[in-house]
């Protein structure tokens, strides 16, 4: 089992800036990509961004140039730097982690969420 914990979000102006940061322990074997996305109210669930364990980024259309997506392999961490926030970037968001077993199943695993609320 492996568990991702998501922590960073909070209320923020327009124009200003959050990290969030999501950190996976468990019975860890591989994480292959790492993700993150968002829901905001009355809507579908968003890919906002994706990272591979090469890092190697993909980004959804209404983020890119103001969002940035790492991660540090060694500490099972994925971040999320978001510049520029705008109202319609207030959502929950949700960390996720493509996974192998050592059983070698694949198992996605997600966050618990946090939110992130733009207003002025």
């Amino acid at each position: 089992q492996v568990q991702l914990v998501e922590s960073g979000g909070g209320l923020v102006q327009p124009g200003g800036s959050l990290r969030l940061s999501c950190g996976a322990s468990g019975s860890i074997f591989r994480i292959n990509d790492m993700g993150w996305y968002r829901q905001a109210p009355g809507k579908q669930r968003e890919l906002v961004a994706t990272i591979t364990s090469g890092g190697s980024t993909d980004y959804a259309d209404s983020v890119k140039g103001r969002f940035t997506i790492s991660r540090d392999n060694a500490k099972n961490t994925v971040y999320l730097q978001m510049n520029s926030l705008k109202l319609e970037d207030t959502a929950v968001y949700y960390c996720n982690a493509d996974t192998i077993h050592r059983s070698l199943a694949r198992i996605i695993y997600w966050g618990q969420g946090t939110q992130v609320t733009v207003s002025s």
